[in-house]
């Protein structure tokens, strides 16, 4: 039988299988600044305060939004709103009806898949409370 990611749409998941899509790479709790005059978008390597940067997951995802106020909340009706997600993730990959990476958790069934692929902010970013310039002085363009 077909994987479900390849047999449902993202609004047929369940809460499971749409949780299990997130490879854990932690690139969309990096802040991203968008130029008001043309629209483009910079990434920076400022994470959340709550991405615990080794796992690159959140560190206390179920009050993630009482913490973070401006933490966005993902939904399936919502994904191909987010130019901001990372080209890899998987929920902008199957929003557009793409396959996903041969590096991706579900296919390798290895967690740390994302990371040997060097496609996570894992040793890379550093965390907004850690950072005392400015936030353009944090503009990367790994995670593209």
């Amino acid at each position: 039988m077909d994987a479900f990611w390849r047999r449902k749409t993202l609004s047929e998941m369940t809460r499971e299988e749409w949780e299990s899509l997130c490879d854990g790479c932690g690139r969309c709790c990096l802040h991203k600044l968008e130029d008001e005059d043309s629209g483009e978008l910079y990434f920076t390597n400022l994470a959340c305060r709550l991405l615990d940067r080794d796992t690159c997951r959140c560190s206390d995802y179920a009050q993630r939004f009482q913490r973070v106020p401006d933490c966005i909340s993902l939904r399936a009706e919502d994904v191909r709103k987010f130019a901001w997600l990372p080209s890899t993730c998987a929920y902008r990959l199957l929003a557009e009806e793409r396959e996903l990476p041969e590096w991706h958790p579900l296919l390798t069934g290895d967690p740390n898949s994302v990371h040997r692929a060097g496609v996570s902010a894992r040793g890379r970013c550093v965390s907004e409370t850690d950072a005392a310039d400015d936030i353009e002085e944090h503009i990367v363009d790994w995670p593209r």
